[in-house]
């Protein structure tokens, strides 16, 4: 009996492969665990076209990523915070931040994925760090402005 794997299966192979097994094995334990499909051609196919349409969106993601990370590293952020005797009033932090790219720059991103050890306190430009995904990182200057 063929079957194909839809999980890693140890000792037998990985996931996408195609592999011959005995009956009861690939009837009671794999397709049963649901770690298998009978491999008919139907099913083959239908995994083949999943795995190139999964391919296309993670390109496309990667894409726009890339843009993304283009456009933060291009443009400076402003923030403006109300002028203290030492400093702003309050601080400057990740969700800040996070809004301000929205605002200012349309691009939606999580405040988990600011890279910020502490908030920021003082007037000035400030670099920032913004982990995207798929291993791409984004720098952007984020300007600190006081007002009266």
């Amino acid at each position: 009996m063929k079957v194909l794997l839809i999980k890693d299966v140890k000792s037998l192979g990985k996931k996408g492969e195609i592999k011959e097994v005995k009956d009861g094995y690939g009837q009671n334990f794999l397709i049963a665990k649901g770690m298998a499909k009978l491999a008919t051609p139907d099913v083959v196919k239908a995994w083949q076209e999943e795995q190139a349409r999964l391919e296309q969106e993670l390109k496309e993601t990667l894409e726009r990523l890339k843009r993304e990370e283009k456009a933060l590293g291009e443009k400076k952020i402003i923030i403006k915070k109300k002028l203290a005797p030492a400093g702003i009033q309050g601080s400057v932090g990740k969700e800040d931040i996070a809004k301000a790219i929205k605002e200012q720059m349309g691009i939606e991103i999580d405040k988990k994925t600011v890279e910020l050890k502490k908030a920021l306190k003082t007037v000035g430009e400030h670099q920032v760090g913004i982990k995207l995904g798929h291993g791409i990182h984004a720098t952007v200057t984020v300007d600190v402005v006081g007002e009266e």
